[in-house]
């Protein structure tokens, strides 16, 4: 079972790197904030391929639980949000907002209590590894669910704008795709809540390939009419 959490590491890991060199050669602030979370999500994902295969420690689920559960979607969203928002302002709240949250997210798990017991599970809850209640097992409800709902709004927003114009429709299609991945990953929680590692390993998997699906698809070149070729920033 740890081979397909390595996929998706891997996966992750490439799309964090073609979304930087996108930053790079744009400067543009949703690519940096998209890279910074597929890089999390790749470092979930290796934590997950460690944990399953030689077991659980401490600090192997507090990565897991920090950037897999917890930050990886207020990045994605604070892409789309600085995106659709293209104003200094908004560009510096969404900073602001992401910072705190990481830091944070990193202060309540070094306070917090990991059960040792729940811990030697092959994919361990987060409700029995830091307490069912707890400041610790409540951050994804704090930062991660509101977030993919600005998420999926937004991408949605993105779409629902591209309609019916025929030179963005892999831009178009490229956004459902990300939101429909999106969407995969968060169901996967219902998985892990239980205990089902195959569930969780296989929608982890299936979700960052349909949300990279996405990005390459939305990252084609618009072809205008009567007009070259262009590059158009991806959504997320």
């Amino acid at each position: 079972m740890w081979l397909i959490p390595l996929v998706a590491t891997v996966i992750a890991a490439v799309f964090a790197g073609m979304l930087l060199r996108q930053f790079l050669a744009r400067r543009g602030q949703a690519q940096l904030l998209w890279a910074i979370s597929m890089a999390m999500f790749a470092v979930a994902s290796a934590a997950v391929t460690i944990g399953v295969a030689s077991g659980w420690t401490t600090s192997l689920f507090a990565v897991y639980w920090a950037f897999g559960a917890v930050l990886t979607v207020p990045f994605l969203a604070g892409g789309e949000v600085v995106l659709l928002f293209r104003r200094p302002w908004v560009r510096w709240a969404t900073w602001i907002v992401l910072i705190f949250s990481v830091a944070y997210t990193f202060s309540v798990l070094r306070q917090a209590s990991f059960d040792l017991v729940a811990l030697a599970e092959r994919l361990p809850s987060g409700k029995e590894v830091l307490g069912d209640g707890s400041a610790a097992h409540r951050l994804p409800q704090l930062f991660s669910y509101p977030a993919f709902f600005i998420l999926v709004a937004g991408a949605l927003w993105s779409a629902w704008r591209m309609r019916g114009r025929p030179e963005l429709r892999d831009r178009f299609v490229g956004t459902l795709l990300i939101v429909i991945g999106a969407s995969i990953v968060a169901g996967g929680s219902a998985f892990a809540a239980f205990g089902q590692v195959t569930g969780f390993i296989v929608t982890l998997v299936i979700g960052i390939a349909v949300m990279f699906w996405g990005f390459l698809r939305a990252s084609k070149p618009v072809v205008v009419p009567d007009a070259t070729s262009v590059t158009v920033d991806a959504p997320a």
